[in-house]
């Protein structure tokens, strides 16, 4: 997540779904002020996650950039710009009744 931090990603939160679900450990959400910005976080965190763990994410939504998801096995990454993140409200759904942790 410090690749979020250093792009100046909006309100990113971390959500544990161990227990909760096997498709994943962690779930992050964050927002990007634009598509320019969502686009670019998620192309950087990609480049990231492949020097690091020898892998490439599975990475969906980059042409529009208004949703960016980026699957990185244990950790699923969603990029949102603010207004569509509103409209899907993730945390709310992930979190069954919790609050959701700030990262």
């Amino acid at each position: 997540m410090n690749s979020l931090d250093d792009d100046q990603a909006v309100e990113t939160v971390s959500i544990p779904l161990a227990g909760k679900s096997s498709i994943a450990d962690y779930m992050v959400v964050a927002s990007g002020r634009s598509t320019r910005q969502v686009a670019s976080m998620a192309a950087k965190l990609a480049e990231k996650i492949k020097a690091e763990f020898g892998r490439s994410p599975r990475v969906e939504g980059l042409p529009t950039a208004d949703w960016v998801l980026i699957d990185a096995g244990d950790v699923i990454v969603h990029l949102f710009r603010p207004e569509v993140r509103t409209f899907y409200n993730l945390e709310r759904m992930w979190s069954f009744g919790e609050t959701a942790g700030q990262a």
